[in-house]
């Protein structure tokens, strides 16, 4: 094998005659040249030292070109450990930033659930309440449809009235004519009926002057403070209780009724004929009653009472009950005249 070369480094210095200042002083750079030695140590002359110059100056800027990439190589590191840090720092705050946000927004969704549930709330109180108005404005309506067929009715009825009212007011006033043509009658028939009852009381006698009052007028018969009035219809002209009454009251008087025994024993005896006739005595509500609506006290005057039976008077028989429809002969009383 061929003996390997042997290299030995020497170094040189360059020193400029003038002093340069420090910063210069600091600049000064150590030249290292590569020597080669074969076998023996090789001199250096000064031709080698005037062609190794040049190339050691250029060492020197490749060098001084290195370290500055070396500087600016470091320099990239920190710079780009600078923007890591401030990456990381900045992904940090967005983190944290974005948990604030994620927060917030949590935050913020809980509050707009709420206020939706809230709004929900409110919306199917108000579709309730809606309900509730629609239901009642139904209400409303019906009753307002009733009230106008109710106030349709009331003033047809108001009309129908004001009509009734107008005639009533024309009946009153016929009413009040004729009641006034009444009483002009009533006052003249007063005056006949005074007149009547004078001339049936006081009559002139044979053309006399003077008048001769009794008690009783002509054709009836006295008794103590009575007077009677015998009515011996043919049975062609007999009536019913009712209308016997009825004749009676057109004579001032009503049929008879007997006040005691001694009237009654005067009735029976008095008038000389065997028809029945009717008294004042009728059969009401399961009692004997007169017509001046006192009740009979005297029960063995009659028998039972029966609904709608009245009661006759039989000259030496007595009392007896039977239909009132039936046509009999009458018996009218009234009150004698006091002299």
């Amino acid at each position: 094998m061929a003996e390997e070369e042997e290299v030995n480094y020497a170094s040189v210095v360059f020193k400029s005659n003038k002093q340069p200042p420090p910063e210069v002083k600091r600049e000064e750079e150590t030249v290292y040249d590569e020597v080669k030695k074969k076998g023996e140590a090789t001199e250096l002359t000064a031709d080698t030292n005037a062609g190794v110059l040049p190339d050691r100056k250029a060492s020197s800027r490749h060098r001084h070109y290195q370290q500055l990439a070396g500087c600016l190589g470091i320099l990239c590191v920190i710079l780009l450990l600078g923007l890591i840090v401030v990456c990381y720092f900045l992904a940090t705050l967005s983190c944290e930033s974005d948990k604030k946000e994620l927060n917030q927004l949590k935050e913020n969704s809980t509050t707009l659930q709420a206020a939706n549930d809230n709004l929900t709330n409110r919306n199917v109180r108000l579709s309730l309440d809606n309900d509730n108005l629609r239901t009642e404005r139904n209400d409303l309506t019906f009753q307002l449809g009733n009230l106008t067929q109710n106030y349709t009715v009331l003033e047809r009825k108001i009309t129908n009235l004001t009509t009734q009212n107008q005639q009533l007011e024309t009946e009153k006033n016929n009413l009040t004519e004729q009641i006034q043509t009444m009483e002009k009658n009533q006052n003249e028939l007063n005056v006949s009926r005074a007149q009547w009852i004078i001339d049936s009381y006081c009559p002139k006698d044979n053309g006399a002057t003077v008048r001769t009052c009794k008690a009783c007028q002509a054709g009836w018969v006295p008794n103590e403070s009575s007077c009677y009035a015998i009515n011996d219809a043919v049975p062609a002209n007999q009536r019913t209780w009712e209308q016997a009454r009825g004749d009676c009251g057109g004579k001032i008087s009503d049929l008879v009724i007997v006040q005691d025994q001694q009237e009654k024993d005067f009735i029976d005896e008095t008038f000389w004929f065997t028809a029945e006739c009717w008294i004042g005595l009728r059969a009401e509500e399961g009692k004997w009653k007169w017509i001046d609506g006192t009740e009979l006290t005297e029960s063995s005057w009659i028998e039972a009472p029966v609904e709608g039976h009245c009661a006759t008077s039989i000259k030496g028989h007595g009392w007896r009950s039977v239909m009132c429809d039936l046509q009999r002969q009458w018996i009218c009383g009234m009150k004698a005249l006091t002299i």
